[in-house]
């Protein structure tokens, strides 16, 4: 018995992320060795579904919490104008690559492809709108992120004439629900390891033959965002070296985002990060959930590149005009995607629309999009939630900057308990 709490003891004592690559190798190892195993896919299963139920409750509370205690306005206006920025360029990006690397398409059979594509962006645009104007109730059983933030805002402000009782009670319920979250996150390395043995046994390496022109373009892009033009970003906020604070939220968000594929089940994981950077938490209370839907800078990448691949693969030429029409169309299709089924890649056909592509065709994309989802969802969800924290910690110490502050970017500002 004492063996075994010396062992767990050990365990503890590793830093998270040392615990998560044990499991990442694990995982690896054990699909290689021993596929086909019943039990070990439950581990990540479990764990994927511990962040989703948390989430909607944990953005419920931390929001209503954050606007009703709240002694200033934060620094929101910044975080949002740098999440349309960012998804804007990432757009860019996309575009600029496609001319570059052209790549072509082996279109695929979309038989199974059956959720149904927006027909314009209009109905995108619907579909976010309906998305906040809905029942709370409704909106934490179905984990609607706009409808759950657009009720909790409205709650904050309301509570804010609520007497001070009350709003220590809001506090202390916020508090609670943090707690719980890093218990689950302190289960991650088990359920990255569930994770990882799930894809290495379920996908083998043709992924990357038949497609691995389109998959390494895409990737590409997203690491040019992540490394590159977001640190420009940052850098142009709080005029110092960017690289702690974007290796950081890449080891401490984008990693765990990579592998759950799900900003919504790492919200949780960027607000214990923000609170570890001792960000303020009445901006970063509204601004990570708010990131999960509208800063996605992922979305814009694999819009615009598979857009600009079926065109290519179809002969056609494109001319600089159209392009930019295409990157702000993407950049505001992907501001959507959180509201459509199938997130980014139910998008492809309303841009390659843009080009007079048939929905038939289009179809063909989304169906490659769902086959290279492993990769290609993963490393979008990896930069679209890292730059969440990113963007948020940014505006943070731009303000600092500005107030003539010391701040020290990427490191943590609170002791761990």
């Amino acid at each position: 018995m004492s063996v075994l709490k010396d062992l767990g003891t050990k365990w503890n004592d590793l830093s998270l992320i040392i615990r998560i690559l044990i499991g990442l190798v694990a995982g690896v190892v054990l699909a290689l060795v021993m596929p086909g195993n019943d039990i070990i896919p439950l581990f990540g299963d479990i764990f994927v579904a511990a962040l989703k139920a948390v989430a909607p409750v944990l953005v419920l509370f931390i929001v209503m919490s954050a606007l009703a205690n709240a002694k200033t306005a934060g620094s929101m206006k910044s975080v949002v104008l740098m999440y349309v920025v960012g998804t804007l360029i990432a757009g860019i990006v996309g575009v600029m690559a496609s001319f570059a690397f052209p790549c072509d398409l082996v279109l695929v059979s979309a038989e199974d492809v059956t959720q149904s594509s927006p027909s314009g962006i209009g109905e995108v645009l619907t579909t976010l709108v309906m998305k906040i104007f809905t029942n709370p109730v409704d909106a934490l059983m179905n984990a609607n992120y706009l409808g759950v933030l657009a009720w909790a805002i409205l709650l904050g402000v309301a509570f804010r004439k609520a007497p001070d009782n009350f709003k220590n009670a809001l506090s202390n319920i916020a508090d609670a629900i943090n707690q719980v979250v890093r218990w689950v996150i302190a289960l991650a390395p088990f359920g990255i390891w569930g994770l990882v043995y799930t894809s290495v046994s379920e996908n083998g390496v043709e992924i990357f033959i038949n497609y691995g022109q389109i998959i390494v373009v895409l990737v590409a892009c997203m690491l040019f965002i992540a490394l590159v033009t977001n640190p420009i970003i940052a850098f142009i906020g709080f005029r110092k070296n960017p690289y702690p604070l974007v290796l950081r939220t890449l080891k401490d968000s984008g990693l765990m985002a990579f592998f759950t594929r799900s900003s919504a089940a790492n919200i949780p994981v960027n607000m214990e990060l923000c609170r570890k950077l001792g960000l303020n938490e009445d901006t970063y209370g509204v601004s990570i959930p708010l990131g999960a839907t509208i800063n996605m800078g992922g979305a814009a990448v694999t819009i615009s590149v598979m857009s600009m691949a079926a065109a290519h693969t179809l002969g056609m030429s494109i001319d600089p005009v159209t392009a930019i029409i295409l990157c702000v169309l993407a950049a505001v299709s992907a501001c959507g995607a959180s509201g459509v089924a199938g997130g980014s890649l139910l998008l492809i056909p309303l841009a390659c629309s843009l080009f007079g592509i048939s929905n038939d065709i289009a179809m063909q994309v989304v169906a490659i999009g769902f086959i290279i989802g492993v990769i290609q969802d993963s490393c979008e969800t990896a930069l679209n939630s890292s730059s969440d924290v990113l963007f948020t910690a940014t505006a943070e110490y731009a303000q600092m900057r500005k107030e003539g502050k010391e701040f020290h970017p990427g490191k943590d500002a609170v002791a761990e308990g």
